[in-house]
């Protein structure tokens, strides 16, 4: 008799219903694959590991409730059986180290092309790291300012930084987005953690904080 191959069974945390569907339909028509369970956000993510206990869990890093990076602490996927793999359609260096260092297997962009998450999957499941040469270098520069975190102003990424000086020239956010080459959505990520981190509350407080701190120069 052949040798019957074990199906991969793989799990899908992401926000957003059509992706999942768009995903399982894609990743059920390839030999070997089976999608065995899907999750909404990070807490459903760490449920489903823990219950189903895929063989992977792809996880999106921007979802409600709890993101993916937080949710990697958890020992369900911090040690155990089920590997990840980041599939993003963004990630900051320093989010990049952080979910490396909790033990990711693996990071893919949306953007990526079909073929290189599939092949990805069996690489992980051979026990192989995933670093796409589109997220590597990011890698590298978290690493080499690691050590610098300390000394950022209130904890803010270089980005946040970046969106910070920004805001106090006055630029919106689309002239943010459009400057740095990142979507609406992720500018306005950054700012709910940018106010989260100085306490402000507002674009106008922001600048004010911004200037009077020394994190930008006064328009």
């Amino acid at each position: 008799m052949p040798e019957v191959t074990r199906r991969i069974r793989i799990a899908i945390a992401d926000d957003h219903s059509i992706f999942r569907d768009g995903l399982r339909r894609l990743l059920e028509s390839e030999p070997g694959f089976e999608v065995v369970a899907e999750a909404a956000d990070g807490a459903e993510a760490v449920r489903v590991a823990r219950e189903v206990r895929p063989d992977v869990l792809l996880l999106d890093v921007a979802m409600p409730r709890m993101g993916g990076i937080d949710c990697l602490s958890a020992p369900e996927l911090n040690r155990g059986a089920t590997r990840v793999i980041l599939l993003t359609a963004a990630i900051e260096p320093g989010d990049l180290l952080r979910a490396v260092q909790c033990g990711v297997r693996g990071v893919v962009l949306k953007e990526s092309a079909t073929r290189e998450l599939i092949d990805g999957i069996h690489r992980v499941i051979e026990g192989k790291l995933l670093i796409g040469t589109d997220v590597a270098d990011d890698l590298a520069q978290a690493v080499q300012q690691a050590g610098a975190h300390r000394d950022r102003p209130y904890g803010l990424t270089p980005r946040e930084v970046e969106i910070v000086e920004a805001v106090a020239a006055g630029d919106g956010n689309r002239d943010i987005a459009a400057r740095l080459g990142i979507s609406l959505q992720t500018v306005k990520h950054h700012l709910t953690s940018i106010f989260d981190k100085t306490g402000t509350s507002t674009r106008l407080e922001l600048a004010l904080f911004a200037i009077r701190h020394g994190i930008a120069d006064a328009p």
